[in-house]
C-alpha cells in the first residue's frame, strides 16, 4: 500500500523548505544577530552550504538504493546488526527533534499570544491535527505543501509597508570586524539546513526521482534567500538591536502602521507562520513514524501514528524544561547534534557505501580475469 503513494520532486522540495524554513525564520535571526550584528544578512549565504551537501549526499544515497529510505540501505551498507542500531539512533533522534520542534512552536504561541493557555493545550491540538494528515499519507502532505506554499510568502510581500520605518544606515559599517562575525553566526542556520536530510525518507516515494537534485538544490537555495531578505528586514527596522529579541520578526512586523488603519499585523503573520509549522511537524512526524514501520519490518505505519503521537508529546516536555533552556540548545548544541547526524554521518554512509561497491566491482573484474586466463 505504501508504494502506490507518490509525490512528485517539486512537491518534495516544497516539503523541505517548510521542514526547515517554518521555525527558522523566528529562531535564526535573532541567534544569528548575537555574533554577526550588522553582517547577520550575510549568515544564511555561508550556512547553506551545508544544505547543499546534506542533499547532494541524500540523493547520492537514494541513487545507489532507489526503493530504500536511509533506515533500509543502512542494513544493507553495513550489515543487519550495525544497520538496526543506526536506524534506531535515528528513529530517537528524529523523534526527539520532533518534540523540540513541537515544544518550541507551542513556548512561541504562548509567549507571544495565548498567554494564559497551558501549554500543554497549545500542543494537543497541534500534534492532533498532525497526526490526522500524517495518517493520510504522504501525498496528502505533499499537496497541502503546494497549497500552502504561496500563502506562507504572503509577510514577505508586507514588508515593503514598512519602508517608512527602515534605516538604510544600519546596514554600514560592513565587515566591520572582517568575515568572523557572520561566520559565526552561520553555525545556528547551518544545523537547520542540515535538516535536508531529511529527504532520504521521501525519495523513495518521488515519481520523477530524477528532478529529485535540482529540487532539493532550488528549496535551499530559495530558503537562502528567504532567511537572507528577512535578515535584511529585520537590520533595517531593529538594527543591532535585533540580537536583543528572542523572536525579532514579531517585534518588526509591529511596527507595521499605515493611515492607521494596517495595523496589529503580527497577528496575521502568526496566523501563517503557524500553517509553515504545521507542515513542518507533519514531515518530521511522517518521517519518524514511517522510518520506525520499515525498521519493525511492518506492512502498514498507520497504527503508530497514535503511540508516536503520545511519544511527541512526552519528548516536548521531557527534552526542555522552559524556553530559556530551549533557546540554550538552540545556540550551543544543535549546531553540532544536527550537521554531526544529519551530514556528517550520512557522508561517511555515502563513503563506505562507495567504497563497497568499488570492492565489488574489482573483485567482479579480477574474478573475471581470472576465468578468461584459464579458458
Amino acid at each position: 500500500m505504501l508504494r502506490q503513494e507518490k509525490i512528485s520532486a517539486g512537491q518534495l522540495g516544497l516539503m523541505m523548505f517548510f521542514a526547515v524554513a517554518a521555525s527558522a525564520v523566528t529562531n535564526v535571526p535573532g541567534i544569528t544577530g548575537k555574533y554577526a550584528q550588522n553582517d547577520l544578512w550575510l549568515s544564511p549565504i555561508w550556512a547553506s552550504i551545508i544544505g547543499y551537501l546534506t542533499v547532494y549526499i541524500a540523493f547520492s544515497l537514494n541513487k545507489l538504493y532507489p526503493n530504500q529510505s536511509v533506515i533500509q540501505y543502512s542494513q544493507t551498507i553495513l550489515g543487519w546488526f550495525p544497520g538496526k542500531l543506526v536506524g534506531l539512533l535515528l528513529i530517537l533522534f528524529y523523534l526527539h527533534l520532533t518534540g523540540l520542534v513541537v515544544r518550541g512552536y507551542a513556548e512561541f504561541v504562548v509567549g507571544n499570544f495565548l498567554t494564559r493557555t497551558p501549554i500543554s493545550v497549545v500542543m494537543i491540538s497541534m500534534v492532533m491535527v498532525n497526526a490526522m494528515a500524517v495518517k493520510g499519507g504522504v501525498e496528502v502532505i505533499g499537496r497541502t505543501s503546494q497549497l500552502f506554499f504561496l500563502i506562507f510568502l504572503l509577510p514577505v510581500t508586507l514588508m515593503p509597508l514598512l519602508f517608512q520605518d527602515m534605516k538604510l544606515q544600519y546596514l554600514f559599517p560592513m565587515f566591520e570586524h572582517g568575515l568572523t562575525p557572520s561566520l559565526l553566526g552561520s553555525l545556528v542556520p547551518q544545523a537547520w539546513f542540515s535538516e535536508f536530510f531529511l529527504m532520504a525518507f521521501f525519495l523513495p516515494f518521488v515519481s520523477n526521482r530524477e528532478k529529485s537534485l535540482r529540487s532539493g538544490m532550488v528549496s535551499v537555495f530559495g530558503i537562502m534567500i528567504l532567511l537572507t531578505t528577512i535578515n535584511f528586514f529585520i537590520l533595517f527596522v531593529l538594527g543591532r538591536q535585533a540580537s536583543d529579541f528572542l523572536y525579532p520578526v514579531m517585534i518588526a512586523f509591529r511596527y507595521i502602521s499605515v493611515a492607521d488603519f494596517f495595523q496589529n499585523l503580527d497577528s496575521v503573520v502568526m496566523g501563517i507562520w503557524i500553517i509553515g509549522m504545521f507542515q513542518k511537524i507533519s514531515v518530521f512526524y511522517y518521517a519518524s513514524v514511517i522510518g520506525t514501520s520499515q525498521w519493525l519490518g511492518l506492512k502498514d505505519y498507520r497504527p503508530l501514528v497514535l503511540p508516536f503521537g503520545i511519544l511527541i508529546m512526552v519528548m516536548g516536555f521531557w527534552s526542555v524544561p522552559n524556553q530559556l533552556k530551549a533557546s540554550g540548545f538552540d545556540v550551543l548544541a544543535f549546531p553540532y547534534y544536527g550537521p554531526l547526524v544529519q551530514t556528517l554521518f550520512p557522508l561517511s554512509l555515502l563513503t563506505f557505501a562507495i567504497w563497497q561497491k568499488r570492492g565489488r566491482q574489482k573483485k567482479a573484474w579480477t574474478t573475471t580475469s581470472t576465468n578468461g586466463t584459464d579458458s
